[in-house]
């Protein structure tokens, strides 16, 4: 019976489609600003921990906060560039419907199909273009994705690793004045020691040497939560 309800349906048309998938880019642009906010939120306590940290002379600490903050970053650049790329599907889609006017129908798009593959890698959004990739598949914006494509595409966590300038430049912006303030010594010695942890050796420093390491974890969770 559903399937018959389903046949005797009339398809929507090419406007009709277009302000759905509007509609739905629209309201992931919104999800992203405020998984953006939240990130720059929760980020300005860590800033404050940082300093906090770097005036107990606790570079290890500031350094493991550090490391966070950039990812924390790096995840933000990634939800506007996500954002720009939702906004230039929008864009293209507009396009096409205006050329349906003329051919009758939706044309393929190899912009609209590039760009859907691309956020398809992205681990934020990932679920939600699959379906807009059957969506425009079925009408025939895209061409359809062998499903090997699919499943790397969603498998792809993009995770970039922190490179240690990124960290250090991070602790000069926000520690400097303060490790500035140590003896010349002992100021070198503990950079030295925090560029070269591992890891490992950096949670091993953290758990020895802050008495607060639950407020250190929480706050990295924290962090690590509004990314998700």
């Amino acid at each position: 019976m559903e399937k018959i309800k389903t046949m005797l349906k009339p398809k929507p048309n090419p406007q009709q489609l277009l302000r759905d998938w509007q509609r739905k880019l629209r309201q992931e642009c919104r999800n992203i600003e405020r998984q953006i906010r939240d990130i720059q939120r929760e980020e300005k306590s860590v800033q404050k921990a940082i300093r906090e940290a770097a005036k107990r002379n606790d570079m290890g600490s500031a350094k493991a906060l550090a490391k966070e903050l950039v990812r924390s970053r790096k995840t933000v650049n990634r939800l506007y560039e996500n954002k720009a790329q939702l906004n230039s599907i929008s864009m293209h889609l507009g396009e096409s419907v205006a050329i349906a006017r003329t051919v009758g129908h939706l044309s393929k798009s190899a912009e609209v199909m590039k760009l859907v593959n691309n956020l398809m890698k992205a681990p934020e959004i990932a679920v939600t273009m699959q379906e807009f990739n059957k969506e425009m598949t079925k009408a025939g914006v895209i061409e359809e994705m062998v499903s090997d494509s699919i499943d790397n595409a969603l498998d792809s966590e993009d995770i970039e690793e922190e490179t240690e300038e990124e960290i250090d430049k991070v602790l000069s912006e926000l520690a400097g004045e303060t490790a500035a303030q140590l003896p010349e010594a002992v100021r070198k010695g503990k950079l030295k020691q925090a560029a070269q942890q591992t890891s490992t050796a950096e949670e091993e420093a953290i758990a020895e040497g802050v008495d607060d390491e639950d407020d250190l974890e929480e706050m990295r969770a924290r962090l690590a939560r509004v990314r998700s």
